[in-house]
């Protein structure tokens, strides 16, 4: 780490004294970055007991993030300098930054286990339950369409055996309305016979009639004209 610092410096055409100076002002931190390196890569934590491991990165995340902001301290009052010792700053504030970060997230997480397995375990569930809740969802969208169907199907047939029944109703209605007709029509037609045969019967009845009375003349008439013998007492037709 020693090399990129000599590096960084001594690429930034800084004048012998002020590239001493930033090797004497930073130098310190990249052993320290190298030290915690090496001592965050020991601290595991896997389970909730591990209280002191959980505690030695807490302690670490702190010491480091102390150093991280003494860093950006120094940082800031270095650069006010010049702009080429600002970038001679930023370039070892970067380098410097990029080495302790990932140290600090991972003390971070050590520190935090508990906390982050929780969050994780409840981001979990959460998601758990969305998809449960999405799976009763979708049943219950296709609970709905299946009753809909259901409630769809049954209404067409009930609609079908009502329009069956309209048409069977019709039907018997016309057949009724026929039968009727046809009763009326040969209540008719046997009143207009019987009426008939009535009229026939009244005109030979008095066909007759006429017929016997004028039998009955004619008979007055030839009585009146007979004439009773005396002696014999024998009636007898006087011929024309």
């Amino acid at each position: 780490m020693e090399n990129n610092l000599e590096v960084i410096v001594k690429e930034s055409g800084l004048e012998e004294t002020k590239a001493k100076f930033l090797l004497d002002n930073f130098s310190q931190y990249f052993k320290l970055a190298a030290e915690w390196e090496l001592k965050a890569k020991t601290i595991i934590v896997s389970n909730e007991t591990q209280k002191a491991e959980m505690e030695m990165a807490r302690v670490g995340r702190l010491f480091l993030r102390d150093k991280r902001i003494d860093i950006e301290k120094a940082r800031k009052k270095l650069k006010e300098q010049s702009l080429r010792e600002g970038k001679a700053i930023d370039g070892i504030a970067n380098v410097l930054k990029a080495l302790i970060e990932p140290i600090e997230e991972h003390l971070d997480k050590q520190e935090h286990f508990i906390e982050i397995k929780i969050k994780a375990e409840v981001e979990k569930q959460q998601k758990e339950l969305a998809g449960k809740i999405e799976l009763e969802r979708l049943a219950k969208e296709k609970a709905d369409r299946e009753e809909q169907e259901r409630i769809r199907l049954e209404n067409q047939k009930l609609k079908e055996e009502a329009d069956k029944k309209e048409k069977e109703r019709l039907a018997l209605e016309v057949e009724n309305n026929a039968k009727l007709l046809k009763a009326e029509a040969e209540k008719k037609a046997i009143e207009d016979k019987a009426r008939k045969a009535k009229e026939e019967a009244e005109k030979k009845a008095e066909a007759e009639k006429k017929k016997l009375l004028a039998e009955q003349e004619k008979l007055k008439a030839e009585l009146a004209a007979q004439i009773e013998c005396p002696h014999c007492h024998k009636k007898f037709t006087l011929n024309k």
